[in-house]
């Protein structure tokens, strides 16, 4: 059987141990867009020089954008990490998962920290998806 390329059944899931400890699902994600991973740049290289390359595995972060409808509850989620972050001066780190039921790929995410958060969505004839951008120290493959 091959696997089918909708996004539209992804789930993404994401806690907070203090504010949101049961795993918390988003929902009303933009038209276009669900969310991506910027490509991680996993080692660097040198040319020595004699032309021989040598590589070393170097750890880095995964950066992730969500994209949510300016009328998704699950704004709510990110408004109350921010206001409380404020509230605070201090960082609430994320947990999350993220489940591509039509390709079979389960994602847990590790240490994660909001790093853009959008106050409100861009006003135009229609309210545009509000775009959130998470750093999560580890991504990794995880059992279904």
């Amino acid at each position: 059987m091959v696997a089918s390329l909708t996004g539209a059944n992804a789930v993404i899931t994401l806690s907070q141990a203090t504010l949101f400890p049961v795993p918390q699902q988003l929902q009303g994600f933009s038209a276009d867009n669900v969310t991506g991973m910027d490509a991680a740049t996993i080692l660097e290289r040198y040319m020595g020089v004699d032309g021989v390359l040598s590589f070393g595995f170097v750890w880095t972060e995964r950066v992730q954008n969500i994209h949510l409808q300016a009328n998704s509850a699950s704004n709510a989620f990110f408004d109350i990490i921010n206001a409380q972050q404020q509230a605070i001066g201090d960082v609430y780190t994320l947990s999350g998962t993220i489940y591509l039921p039509s390709i079979g790929l389960k994602l847990a995410c590790s240490n994660g920290g909001l790093e853009q958060y959008p106050s409100m969505p861009e006003v135009k004839k229609l309210l545009q998806p509000r775009t959130y951008r998470i750093v999560w120290n580890l991504v990794s493959p995880a059992a279904n």
